[in-house]
């Protein structure tokens, strides 16, 4: 029996075969994650037959007239787990093994690249997790776990790297009060996986702490502010940084019911805050 993981196709054959260009292949594995994971540097990306049907089926999404961006997120949200498997994840996290919980996430990474194992893995397991939790079983020790296990995933596949002078500085950071930065680490890394360098300040970073940081850079910084609650998105922070950095993003649900400055974007999505940190680092160098 054939290993379906070790036939894999060029971008050209993909195309062929589907029956599209080749630039669209490339724009939309930058810009949705659909396709191989873009990690291996050097290497030429290579489709799988998963790729493929993932593919075909954004294609029958837009052909009925479904967003290329929401064409994608069903086309994932349809795709068969990775090979680590959610419930070998989870399995790890609740009997307490953070080196097999390590070891299931860092297999996704590899198979997969980050946002697809961030959004069909790590994501649903984590939210298993806090589904029990709201039934009365705790699991607060299972969710720091499993949230360990994918942060230390992370910084071993897509270590800290100095930034490139040619790069502008991008600069992720939460807000005053907020500690939810798991994620950031999730952007941080997928940036990285494009070649795209961004310096993450952590959790619960005071308003004075951000400023010092976009002076710091001797170029305007483009900043992307995470809150998870809306008690940690406060007008006051963008008011600090807005004129000082040369763009501000905002990202998390505490923000959808702020009223944002026009210049400030809301970024909905981790694809839509990977394209858009991509776009601006290409356009600014």
């Amino acid at each position: 029996m054939v290993d379906e993981q070790s036939t894999r196709y060029t971008v050209g054959a993909v195309a062929a075969r589907l029956g599209i260009p080749i630039a669209t292949l490339r724009s939309w594995n930058q810009r949705y994650a659909i396709g191989p994971p873009s990690h291996r540097p050097g290497a030429h990306r290579r489709y799988s037959e998963s790729d493929i049907a993932a593919l075909r089926r954004m294609i029958e999404l837009v052909g009925a007239g479904v967003t290329p961006a929401s064409a994608a997120r069903q086309a994932r949200a349809e795709a068969p787990e990775g090979p680590a498997g959610r419930s070998a994840l989870l399995a790890a996290a609740e009997q307490l093994e953070p080196d097999l919980a390590l070891t299931e996430v860092m297999a996704g990474l590899d198979h997969d690249g980050v946002v697809a194992t961030w959004n069909r893995l790590c994501r649903p397991a984590l939210a298993t997790i806090v589904t029990g939790q709201a039934g009365g079983r705790g699991l607060i020790e299972v969710e720091h776990l499993l949230s360990w296990a994918v942060i230390a995933g992370l910084h071993r596949m897509f270590p800290p790297v100095r930034r490139p002078r040619s790069q502008p500085p991008i600069l992720l950071s939460c807000t005053a009060g907020e500690y939810h930065v798991l994620p950031l680490e999730v952007l941080r890394a997928a940036l990285a996986e494009r070649g795209v360098v961004a310096l993450l300040l952590g959790a619960a970073v005071p308003d004075s702490a951000l400023t010092d940081a976009l002076s710091h850079h001797d170029r305007p910084c483009v900043l992307t502010l995470w809150s998870q609650v809306s008690a940690t998105a406060t007008p006051e922070t963008i008011c600090a940084v807005r004129r000082t950095a040369a763009r501000v993003l905002v990202a998390g649900p505490g923000w959808s019911a702020v009223r944002l400055p026009p210049e400030v974007s809301y970024v909905r999505t981790l694809e839509d805050a990977v394209a858009t940190l991509c776009e601006f680092g290409r356009a600014a160098g």
